[in-house]
């Protein structure tokens, strides 16, 4: 069983020691690694370009296949410095030597990357006869479905004086501008209310603190409705200090992507998202309509929940509170031996890859002043094992963002065999072994918790959770749909205008289950997709169905299905998103795929409400 709420994170002495080793990446040299890796990748795009540019359709398969192994290798040296001075950044974003580095990597990737232009230019241009006859050449299984992909944005391609232009300017637009939204919402504090408890209630900060953003909106999940409205309103007061300074920011990427979709002439704002992520506009629309026909699903919980709280409506503070008064704390340690235990159960190889990451100091798991907020994995290069980021505070539903990110770290594992070009899939793809992975994490907690209000909190968040990654997830790109078209028709957002839109994207998806209180507004203005991937979020609500349906057809074949699945995880973006859900029998192109995976969704908030009858408080 979890430890009492006492443990708290500040006396988890493992987890203050569980810090990343960044010197694999530039093989324990440091900054100066970054330096001489840059330098060399520099030469040699200037001697790949001299050997190469104009001379594309001139190539025969084994040049082509060589052109590629030293693109490869060009990528290999950038990769590393880059993910070094990036990762170093997001541990510590206060720091100016962090940033000048992630900035001089910044410009030298630009310098690489406007020297190499010419080699995607010329590919796009040959005949599609050409370009076939080419691809058909042996040896080129390493890079031949990303070479296909490439050519399909033949149409939104620029001269190669335009691309340059657009890539050297992009250092002072929107990489700084995304750069600069990071340090801001890095640097915010939340002064806790003086009147918190400061031990013994599973507050994970003392009162009258000042604490990450983070650490206060992980008290939102606390069973006392006044710390979490307090919580609510000082996170909402720590916003509003730079509110202005960010909306302006948003504005401003909001202008910069339209201009870009009008030089590339992309019908819509999404189009560019879905071109990368493999997806057509009708499947991507197909989901988000599949979706949001379903908005009754996290009604009915929430009006459900209502009840389990003793109120007669959620207000926006409620929503992930816990159902029950158990709320429990895990060491770090005790996270670790419950999720490398799942894995290794399921799968040793997949147990063996997911140890690797604490053997090997491949984690950073605790709070920090300036440290970038959230969760995520960080694949690297093929030839250096991944990276974990946590901000870990000994939540249960931090045990499975411990195994969410382990399943995209032993993702990114597995497929690097496929080389640099193939390592990733599509987005739609990235959460399916995250998901997978938190959902066997949940199964093991759910089967060792006899204790009815334990299992109702475990059900609860697993809905609740469910209900995020999908609903919430489609709900924000509704968000990013109003705000996107709104700056293209009517010009500059206010702030208040912001809010309206956040609002009724938020009403939408919740309609009278959950009052929105004013304050509520303005919480848009942290979320970093928005920024710095804009269109991202609906791949959460698609990777989460695909993942269910995965985890359905694990239940009906059992180990039978373990080596398919491990088929699928390796093969990384080396095939289309429909030949991977092929070799685990899913069947993507079926329009009825996601009203299925909906219905698992709503046979969760059925174990839900089931639970909640059963412990006899409704």
């Amino acid at each position: 069983m979890a430890s009492s709420a006492a443990t708290t994170e500040a006396s988890d002495t493992e987890l203050r020691a569980t810090a990343w080793d960044l010197e694999p990446l530039v093989d324990g040299e440091g900054p100066a690694g970054v330096e001489r890796r840059l330098s060399e990748a520099l030469d040699r795009s200037r001697k790949f370009a001299e050997r190469y540019a104009g001379k594309l359709a001139e190539l025969d398969g084994a040049g082509l296949r060589d052109s590629m192994l030293e693109l490869g290798a060009i990528q290999e040296l950038v990769g590393r410095a880059g993910y070094y001075a990036a990762l170093r950044f997001s541990t510590d974003t206060a720091n100016p030597a962090n940033g000048a580095l992630l900035q001089r990597v910044q410009e030298q990737e630009t310098a690489i990357q406007t020297t190499l232009l010419f080699f995607e230019l010329e590919w796009a241009a040959l005949a599609d006869e050409r370009a076939e006859e080419l691809l058909s050449a042996d040896g080129l299984d390493f890079c031949r479905h990303h070479l296909r992909n490439a050519r399909r944005y033949r149409e939104h391609l620029l001269s190669e004086p335009e691309e340059k232009i657009v890539a050297e300017k992009s250092l002072t637009g929107a990489n700084a501008w995304t750069r600069l939204f990071e340090e801001l919402t890095s640097a915010i504090e939340v002064e806790l209310p003086g009147d918190a408890p400061t031990s013994g209630d599973a507050s994970p900060a003392a009162g009258g603190e000042r604490v990450a953003l983070d650490v206060a909106l992980s008290r939102l999940s606390l069973p006392d409705r006044e710390l979490r409205r307090t919580s609510a309103e000082a996170v909402t007061a720590a916003l509003a200090p730079g509110l202005r300074t960010r909306a302006f920011l948003f504005n401003t990427l909001l202008a910069d992507k339209a201009t870009d979709d009008r030089l590339r002439r992309y019908p819509h704002w999404l189009a560019a998202r879905n071109l990368a992520n493999e997806a057509s506009d009708e499947s991507v629309q197909a989901l988000i309509a599949a979706v949001r026909a379903r908005h009754e699903i996290p009604r009915r919980w929430y009006r459900l929940k209502a009840g389990l709280l003793g109120v007669d409506r959620l207000a926006d503070y409620d929503r992930m509170a816990s159902v029950t008064d158990d709320e429990v704390t895990y060491p770090f340690s005790q996270a670790r031996e419950i999720v490398l235990d799942c894995y290794s159960s399921f799968s040793p190889e997949l147990g063996g890859l997911a140890r690797r990451f604490f053997d090997e100091h491949r984690i950073d798991a605790p709070v920090r002043p300036a440290k970038r907020g959230g969760a995520f994995a960080a694949a690297a290069v093929p030839s250096v094992f991944p990276y974990v980021l946590l901000n870990y505070t000994a939540r249960r539903r931090d045990v499975l963002t411990l195994a969410h990110e382990l399943g995209h770290g032993v993702h990114f594992a597995l497929a690097a065999r496929q080389g640099i070009f193939h390592q990733h899939t599509p987005l739609t793809l990235a959460e399916t072994a995250s998901v997978f992975g938190e959902t066997i994490v949940f199964g093991r907690l759910l089967e060792e918790d006899s204790a009815p209000a334990s299992r109702l909190a475990l059900l609860a968040e697993n809905l609740e959770d469910t209900i995020a990654t999908v609903f919430r997830q489609v709900a924000m790109n509704r968000f990013e749909d109003l705000v996107h078209t709104a700056r293209r028709e009517q010009g500059e957002l206010s702030v208040e205008r912001f809010g309206e839109l956040w609002a009724d994207s938020q009403t939408e998806m919740l309609g009278d289950s959950v009052e929105l209180t004013e304050g509520y507004r303005t919480w848009w203005s942290y979320i970093p997709h928005f920024i710095g991937s804009p269109g991202y979020v609906y791949a959460y609500a698609y990777g989460q169905l695909l993942a269910l349906s995965v985890y359905e057809r694990y239940e009906q074949e059992g180990e039978d299905l373990v080596p398919r699945y491990l088929e699928m995880l390796s093969a990384g973006g080396s095939r289309s998103p429909e030949e991977l859900g092929r070799i685990v029998g899913i069947d993507l192109a079926d329009p009825g795929f996601w009203d299925a995976g909906l219905d698992l969704v709503e046979r969760q908030l059925g174990a839900a409400e089931e639970a909640a009858h059963a412990s006899g408080r409704i």
